[in-house]
């Protein structure tokens, strides 16, 4: 009888040290309970981070408990915003003058690297037009279509490589459409409307998109310097100093920036990235 008991005890005692164990990783809030004074975490950055930002975002989140508020869009209006009245945590912008604006303003504390982008040519599955370098836009009965239309420093970047390799009004003659929105535009390279488009290298990484055009290189001497670089700063707005640098600092760790090269971006923590860095003077001010 005594066993018995014994056993139901220890049943007993078993199923509540496991019960106490699923709620502590259900409540990983619990576990970190003092280190930060901040619950949340207001984030913003470009659109063009979205993806990488939000499988980040839901690591740290599991990881540390804390709610990120994560907003991404067109990078130049939140940054306009930011220089006037608006107000967030953290901010991952594009374009390095960019950050140092709002360093220059006092509106950010500091910015570190986080990634860079790199443009491609992209073709339809098969390359039917044969296409291998950018001077190929230039063949007769190649239909091409750009995200001219897109905003800044979308269309402008793409301008940019046209008029470096001399040949944007060659591959103006030859463009079919010039779309706003390069989402929209990939499909019609995709079904073969387009023989051939320029567009960043990430574009080919999203979900939707992987495996279903043709990939090839252009030149980095042909890229614009301006719009390559992203950055990640902690705002003057940051309730929690810790917990903001705490972050900033797992976006700019291996274990993250192997999420970013994954979206596909260059990592700034590759040998790639320390090298663009150098080269294009991505530094605090």
């Amino acid at each position: 009888m005594e066993n018995k008991k014994n056993g139901v005890n220890r049943r007993s005692f078993l199923k509540a040290a496991m019960a106490s164990t699923v709620a502590a990783a259900l409540t990983p809030s619990l576990l970190f309970a003092g280190r930060f004074q901040s619950d949340s975490l207001q984030v913003w950055s470009c659109g063009g981070l979205s993806d990488a930002f939000m499988e980040a975002n839901s690591l740290y989140e599991q990881r540390n408990g804390i709610k990120i508020n994560y907003t991404g869009a067109f990078a130049g209006a939140l940054g306009k915003s930011l220089l006037g009245g608006a107000v967030t945590e953290i901010f991952a912008g594009r374009v390095l003058q960019l950050a140092k604006n709002l360093r220059a303003s006092e509106k950010m504390i500091y910015f570190r690297p986080l990634c860079f982008t790199e443009y491609v040519l992209v073709t339809p599955l098969g390359n039917p037009a044969g296409i291998q370098s950018v001077q190929d836009l230039t063949k007769p009965g190649v239909r091409v279509i750009l995200p001219l239309g897109a905003s800044p420093p979308g269309g402008d970047a793409v301008m940019g490589i046209l008029k470096k390799a001399n040949i944007e009004q060659a591959v103006l003659a030859n463009t079919i459409e010039k779309e706003s929105c390069v989402i929209k535009m990939m499909p019609e390279i995709i079904n073969g409307k387009g023989m051939a488009s320029i567009v960043e290298r990430r574009l080919t990484r999203m979900a939707r998109f992987t495996d279903k055009v043709e990939v090839i290189p252009i030149p980095e001497t042909l890229f614009p310097p301006g719009p390559l670089t992203f950055t990640v700063g902690v705002m003057k707005y940051a309730k929690d100093r810790v917990l903001a640098d705490d972050y900033v600092n797992f976006i700019c760790s291996d274990e993250a920036q192997a999420i970013f090269e994954r979206n596909g971006f260059i990592p700034a923590a590759s040998a790639k990235g320390r090298t663009m860095i150098e080269k294009l003077g991505v530094k605090d001010v």
